[in-house]
C-alpha cells in the first residue's frame, strides 16, 4: 500500500516534473524607445502627426461649398451630426492636392472649440519611429509651413513632425473669410 500517493503528492510530482523540463524565459532584450504617430502625405513630403493631436481619420466626405471663403477652405461636412469645416491643406500652403480622391483623408482636429477636418493627399496610419532618430535640424523648408514643424525623424526620407494644434491655433488659419 505505500504505492498510492496522495493528490497532493501527485500534484506535487507533475509540478517537479513541469520545473525540470519546463524551457526557460527568453533574455530580456534592449527595450527600444519609439515615438508614435499618423503618417500622411502632402505633395511629395512624408509628415508625421503626434498621436493626441489627430481625433480621427476620414475618408473625403460629401461637403457643401460655401461663398466668401478662402480657396482653401473646401466647404462644410455633416459628421455625425457635427458640422465638420473641410479644410484642404495643401491649399492652405499654396500647394495642389496631387493624389486622386479615393487616396484622399481627412484628419480630424478638435482643439480647443476648434473642430476642423484637414484634407491631405494620402494617409499611412500609425508610424513607430525610434527616439534616436529624431533631430529638431529641420530640411529647408517654406517659411509658411516653418511654424508647424517641430522636428524630423529619419528614415529612407525625412518624416515632418507636423503639429495639427499649432495649425488650428494659428491666426492665418483662423480667418477663413476673404
Amino acid at each position: 500500500m505505500s504505492d498510492l500517493q496522495t493528490p497532493f503528492q501527485l500534484l506535487a510530482g507533475i509540478d517537479q516534473r513541469c520545473r525540470v523540463y519546463a524551457a526557460g524565459l527568453p533574455s530580456q532584450q534592449e527595450v527600444l524607445q519609439t515615438w508614435s504617430g499618423i503618417g500622411f502625405r502632402m505633395g511629395d513630403r512624408h509628415f508625421v502627426a503626434p498621436m493626441g493631436e489627430v481625433s480621427e481619420v476620414l475618408h473625403e466626405p460629401r461637403f457643401t461649398l460655401l461663398p466668401g471663403v478662402k480657396s482653401w477652405v473646401k466647404g462644410v461636412a455633416n459628421v455625425r451630426g457635427r458640422l465638420l469645416p473641410v479644410m484642404d491643406l495643401c491649399g492652405f500652403f499654396g500647394q495642389d492636392l496631387t493624389a486622386i480622391r479615393k487616396q484622399r483623408r481627412l484628419l480630424l482636429v478638435d482643439h480647443q472649440e476648434i473642430f476642423a477636418g484637414l484634407t491631405v493627399d494620402e494617409v499611412f496610419g500609425m508610424q513607430h519611429f525610434p527616439v534616436e532618430t529624431f533631430s529638431e535640424q529641420l530640411p529647408p523648408l517654406e517659411a509658411k509651413i516653418q511654424p508647424f514643424i517641430h522636428g524630423v525623424f529619419q528614415r529612407e526620407q525625412p518624416w515632418l513632425v507636423f503639429s495639427p494644434h499649432a495649425l488650428v491655433q494659428h491666426q492665418d488659419f483662423i480667418e477663413v473669410t476673404v
